[in-house]
């Protein structure tokens, strides 16, 4: 199987997100359309696959893959290499639960905080006993410029544009400093806390935006850009090991 590359598929809000897996590491990650998706698959008959999808509805996808495999489509049913403690697993979205198997993956002997920052900010606490706890859910970047646009009269809407000054001297700087050194200055308290009750704690960031506060937390963090999908690679790998036992 090591010449065989596992495929990992993250549906997100937004995008499709492709990985193909030989090892620990993705040999490649590409953002694809969904005719993208069943070329690739379809050329890789043998490829074990795994889908993840919090904003898409996948299903006219996986019914063009041809060539009979399994194809694992990850939900609150799915084996996976932890214990989950949430007390609503169905309404618990797969991206974060991957992602907290990825930091397990990366950090097995520690705590972990995921902090993945994309359409909304998520946070996701994993324990040293291998139990998805929880966590919280935030207004993304974005979604913070379009409410402060939709629900006045005038301000303007906004885009990132990197890390602003503290003091806005002007409504456009003031919406940017209240957006981005907001969150900065959120994700940094949130840290704070868990800190307070997690000495060991490793915290993790991933998601879209998260370049534009890697430098803003006080913090030690690890990047981890495809920390989701390594996530999906080691659920379907743990599935894969339990059909081959």
């Amino acid at each position: 199987m090591d010449s065989i590359p596992y495929v990992v598929i993250d549906a997100g809000n937004t995008t499709i997100k492709v990985g193909l897996f030989l090892h620990e590491v993705p040999e490649s990650v590409q953002v694809m359309k969904e005719s993208e998706v069943v070329k690739l698959c379809n050329n890789l008959p043998a490829s074990p696959i795994i889908v993840s999808s919090v904003g898409q509805d996948l299903h006219h996808v996986l019914n063009l893959i041809t060539n009979k495999r399994r194809v694992l489509v990850l939900d609150q049913n799915t084996p996976i290499p932890i214990f989950n403690a949430y007390k609503s697993p169905n309404t618990l979205g797969t991206d974060r639960l991957a992602g907290c198997i990825g930091a397990k993956r990366l950090f097995p002997a520690l705590p972990c905080l995921v902090i993945d920052m994309g359409t909304c900010i998520t946070y996701d606490f994993i324990d040293i006993k291998n139990q998805y706890i929880g966590g919280s859910i935030s207004p993304g970047i974005d979604i913070r410029f379009k409410a402060l646009h939709n629900f006045t009269s005038r301000l303007p809407l906004l885009t990132k544009s990197g890390i602003p000054s503290l003091v806005g001297d002007d409504t456009p700087s003031c919406i940017q400093s209240g957006v981005i050194n907001g969150i900065s200055a959120e994700i940094n308290g949130i840290i704070d806390r868990y800190l307070d009750m997690h000495k060991d704690l490793k915290v993790i960031i991933c998601g879209g935006d998260a370049k534009f506060f890697e430098t803003s937390i006080k913090h030690p963090i690890f990047a981890s850009p495809d920390l989701v999908l390594t996530g999906l690679y080691s659920i379907l790998l743990y599935n894969e090991l339990q059909i081959n036992k």
